[in-house]
């Protein structure tokens, strides 16, 4: 069901070479999704409408979801349910609120200084997928960071299900976060909607939330007239585990991922065989007792899946950190002081009591994360994403006298006698050289 690479003896000099990942050709999409981003951009409501009924089947009057529809979903909310989402918002909003930036004063010079301010941005929308899965959780995980930054305006777009609306448990999420501003839209439409906006829906200036391969590539097609959080790409797992590591914990955390899309990505790192032949076991029992066994099977046995035999823990940290998973589990004896070593992950889980799924909905860490191996450069989703830092420099005029001889200089160093003159004109005598 899951291939094996034996990496045991002497690494490659390039691991990602020779690890799985899952072929995710969002440059392909680019060509698709461009004539669908220049009708949105063009056409405006009328081609969101069009596009829809399209891509979804249904074909809706406005993609404004009214807020009786909003108000409707929370009323038929399971409780059990309710009562998990208050509690995911309420863990996830402890741990964002203690990511808020305090603006710093630097005293450069006498009369100088420079202020660091943390400014949110205007405007965000926020993309829910409802493919495959609908997740509310991911309502959660994109809502809360912004509403915790300070963004004064925010919108949910979320694929229109049957019923010409986004999955109730959806709006739902919305109507607990405050959210009253939804659109039934979904894939890069959706996007090129917050992008351009149209005559229901005002332009943001940052779009996130992870979605399919046409929402990644509307993301980098339409980067620069907008942010963007990243381009997510198929969801992925792995677990650095070594003999101590309880297979039966193992292999039905490479399930939890791999039920997420048939791309799904699932690999084991670790130094035992044993560990490895009985998590390959558990496999294939585990996976015919759930529900979703087709889809996970296809995730599992694709090359973006795989057991890696390492010669040792020091050579499996390696091969993680070459890797960068979105998700990294850490099943070893004294699991924390190996997580500290790792350098590239999208999140790390340590020990185990601590599976992603957790992280998934209640952890309090935030869910939205670098894919694809963007984990070694980049960040999860979190307050910082929605803020800029903005630098503001006040100088007096004896600070800037005191600083002018230099400035000149360097002015001249670098042939831009302009730079210089602008500071001459506040002065009525010469600046003399330094």
């Amino acid at each position: 069901m899951i291939s094996r690479i034996d990496l045991r003896g002497p690494l490659p000099r390039d691991l990602r070479d020779v690890l799985p990942r899952a072929d995710l050709d969002v440059e392909a999409a680019l060509e698709k999704v461009r004539p669908i981003c220049e009708e949105v951009r063009h056409r405006g409501a009328a081609a969101v409408r069009e596009l829809t009924a399209r891509f979804d089947g249904v074909d809706l009057p406005t993609a404004r979801v009214p807020a009786a529809a909003i108000t409707a979903a929370l009323a038929g909310l399971d409780p059990k349910v309710r009562q998990a989402l208050e509690e995911a918002i309420r863990r996830t909003r402890l741990v964002h609120r203690d990511q808020r930036r305090t603006d710093v004063t630097t005293a450069v010079v006498p009369g100088g200084t420079v202020t660091e301010r943390w400014i949110p941005v205007e405007r965000v929308g926020l993309y829910a997928p409802g493919g495959l899965a609908v997740y509310p959780s991911s309502v959660v995980m994109n809502v809360v960071p912004a509403q915790e930054a300070g963004v004064p305006s925010m919108a949910v777009a979320s694929p229109p299900q049957s019923d010409g609306l986004p999955h109730p448990t959806i709006l739902a999420a919305c109507a607990l976060l405050g959210v009253a501003e939804v659109y039934a839209v979904g894939g890069a439409q959706a996007v090129a909607m917050f992008a351009y906006g149209t005559e229901d829906c005002p332009p943001v200036s940052m779009v996130t939330g992870p979605g399919n391969v046409w929402v990644a590539a509307a993301k980098r097609l339409l980067k620069g007239r907008i942010g963007i959080d990243a381009e997510a790409g198929p969801t992925e797992i792995a677990v650095l585990a070594d003999a101590t590591a309880d297979p039966v914990h193992v292999a039905a955390d490479l399930i939890s991922q791999a039920e997420h899309d048939p791309m799904a990505a699932a690999v084991l790192v670790t130094d035992s065989e044993d560990l490895a032949e009985a998590v390959e076991k558990e496999l294939a029992v585990q996976v015919e007792a759930t529900k979703h066994r087709e889809r996970i099977a296809t995730a599992l046995g694709g090359p973006q899946s795989g057991v890696v035999l390492v010669s040792s823990l020091e050579d499996g940290l390696r091969v993680v950190d070459a890797y960068a998973a979105e998700h990294l589990e850490i099943q070893t004896a004294d699991a924390a002081a190996v997580a500290a070593r790792v350098r590239n992950a999208g999140a790390i889980f340590v020990g185990s009591f601590a599976p992603v799924s957790l992280g998934d909905y209640l952890a309090g860490s935030n869910h939205v994360l670098p894919t694809g191996g963007c984990a070694c450069h980049s960040s999860g989703l979190s307050v910082q994403t929605f803020l800029r830092g903005v630098h503001v420099v006040d100088y007096t005029r004896e600070a800037l006298a005191e600083a002018a001889p230099l400035v000149c200089t360097l002015a001249d160093a670098e042939d831009l006698p302009g730079h210089g003159a602008a500071v001459r004109a506040r002065f009525d005598w010469e600046i003399p050289a330094p």
